[in-house]
């Protein structure tokens, strides 16, 4: 099939800029218009993914590790001493006290360094793995930077894969074909019983910026997806995506020489589940706001017409967004705020930079703390809930670990105010950095978080904290070692992760299913991942 076309109608649109502000509230929010509207620039339904050969993932080593443009920074004061830390988390302390205790289930290992599937064995070519993952109905979709793999929930064995990124776009045409840069999302779109994938494609100056998107078209990953090819002309970095009723979101940070700011795009959800050509609709924000997060649906849908709601770190607080699209009339979306809700103070981890110890080298991980890490996971719980994750430095610099910070936001209603309901810090303490961690929240409204642990007795591993809804507001507590890693990142490379992933099984819609980076021996390119599940008493 021929590459996609540019279109003189796309670049048109592309450059349609309406009012960046059209008013203020009473309140000082606010309301931004639609900025760019862009069309599929392609699209059409794959042949089954079970009758596509899994090109197998490259083995020749990038010469240096997949970077994310930093965005501008700017941390408050530093704190001698993080203010929500606390002594009765129980941190540190393997497993719990009945009947509160979560239950872990079997783990394996997800696609990494050695990992072996029905189309052979992959070696790490580049680094970190942006691991994502999401659980189906009867699967589990994994994608890391590089490649990707369909696992039976079950057995937790691989049914297709490792494969190279290509694979899924094999016969589509252009740049989603032939390039494979990674910053990949899998989702499983609970409403309809679809996956959605994502991930960019960004060759740069005339051949242009991707973003490329396939929805599959049943419960079944290894069948048929609609793909989908969407063009921007600035470097679509970061790309996180989210599952709404009436669309699904996906935040970029933008960058031309510099950073633009953020940009959050709904993408018109109706048309992909049918295969139609499918409209994004985007609106900038200033570039004072960066690593923006759509909320990301588990449970039940809220009303009809209830607006996305975008969340994003800030100087001791969250700032909240409300995306209201119409798909009908262009210029009744908006985005209006931010909503700015106080937290306690706090200190980035590593002042958002590298501090993270590990045994046996001078080589130190990047905290990822300018940003709150991926998902920002909403209910209908509480008048609308979201629960969100950070990381946070425990105290002054010389002595500071790097702590996981939670928040609990309620009644994120489409009028009203935001409450924080409540709010902790995790860590501290015991010697032990805890970073990149993803929040999640089941149906009863109890919250676990899993995260990377690491210090110079610790290798990087995974773990998780977990609460109940009768536990003292802003605790977390028995944590669990999900993945011990035995082996740490050398050399020069200090990036690790970038984001892990927590998704909530929809059968039960109270399994949480978790996963995230560990290395099993020294090195550079040699990363491994994990795939396992727990969950909270109550859950059946």
């Amino acid at each position: 099939m021929s590459s996609p076309r540019i279109s003189p109608l796309l670049v048109a649109l592309l450059a349609v800029a309406s009012m960046q502000i059209q008013a203020q509230s009473a309140q000082g929010l606010e309301h931004r218009k639609v900025d760019l509207i862009v069309p599929s620039a392609h699209n059409d339904v794959s042949p089954p993914l079970r009758d596509m050969a899994a090109i197998p993932p490259s083995t020749v080593r990038h010469g240096r590790p997949v970077r994310e443009h930093r965005i501008p920074f700017d941390d408050g004061p530093e704190l001698d001493a993080d203010p929500l830390l606390a002594t009765s988390q129980g941190r540190g302390k393997p497993g719990g006290t009945p009947p509160d205790v979560p239950t872990v289930g079997i783990g394996a290992d997800g696609v990494g360094n050695g990992f072996t599937g029905p189309a052979g064995t992959m070696t790490v070519n580049s680094a970190p793995p942006d691991t994502s993952g999401a659980v189906g109905a009867t699967q589990f979709v994994q994608w890391v930077n590089t490649a990707f793999a369909v696992f039976d929930k079950t057995t937790k064995a691989a049914v297709y894969g490792p494969a190279d990124g290509k694979s899924l776009w094999a016969g589509f045409g252009g740049p989603c074909e032939s390039r494979n840069d990674g910053d990949p999302v899998a989702q499983y779109d609970k409403l309809a019983g679809r996956w959605v994938v994502s991930q960019f494609s960004v060759p740069g100056g005339s051949a242009g910026y991707w973003q490329c998107i396939a929805v599959s078209t049943t419960s079944d990953a290894t069948g048929t997806w609609n793909r989908y090819a969407f063009q921007y002309t600035q470097f679509n970095d970061f790309p996180k995506l989210a599952v709404w009723p009436d669309a699904y979101y996906v935040s970029y940070n933008m960058f031309t020489n510099t950073f633009q700011g953020s940009t959050v795009c709904a993408i018109d959800r109706a048309k992909m589940l049918a295969g139609l050509p499918a409209t994004q609709q985007c609106i900038k924000l200033a570039s004072t706001y960066g690593s923006t997060l759509p909320s990301d649906l588990d449970g039940p849908p809220p009303a009809a017409g209830t607006p996305n709601y975008v969340v994003a770190r800030a100087t001791n607080s969250v700032n909240l967004w409300r995306f209201s699209v119409d798909w009908a009339n262009t210029a009744n979306t908006k985005l209006s705020g931010p909503v700015n809700v106080p937290v306690a103070s706090f200190s980035a981890a590593c002042s958002g930079g590298n501090c993270i110890t590990q045994p046996g080298t001078q080589n130190k991980l990047d905290s990822l703390a300018d940003r709150l890490n991926y998902r920002a996971a909403y209910r209908t719980l509480n008048g609308g809930t979201v629960v969100l994750n950070h990381a946070v430095s425990t105290g002054s610099k010389r002595t500071a670990l790097a702590a996981v910070r939670w928040y609990e936001l309620r009644n994120v209603a489409p009028t009203g105010t935001p409450t924080l309901a409540q709010q902790g810090t995790f860590g501290g303490g015991d010697g032990v950095h805890r970073w990149m961690g993803s929040i999640g929240q089941d149906k009863f409204g109890n919250i676990a978080v899993a995260y990377s642990a690491s210090g110079s007795s610790v290798y990087p591993s995974m773990r998780m904290a977990s609460r109940v809804t009768t536990d003292a507001a802003g605790a977390l507590k028995d944590e669990t070692i999900l993945k011990g890693g035995t082996g740490s990142q050398t050399g020069s490379l200090t990036r690790w992760g970038d984001y892990s992933q927590i998704s909530i099984d929809p059968v039960d819609d109270c399994t949480f299913w978790a996963t995230n980076e560990y290395i099993k021996a020294n090195g550079s390119f040699n990363w491994n991942t994990w795939i396992t599940s727990f969950k909270m008493p109550g859950c059946p």
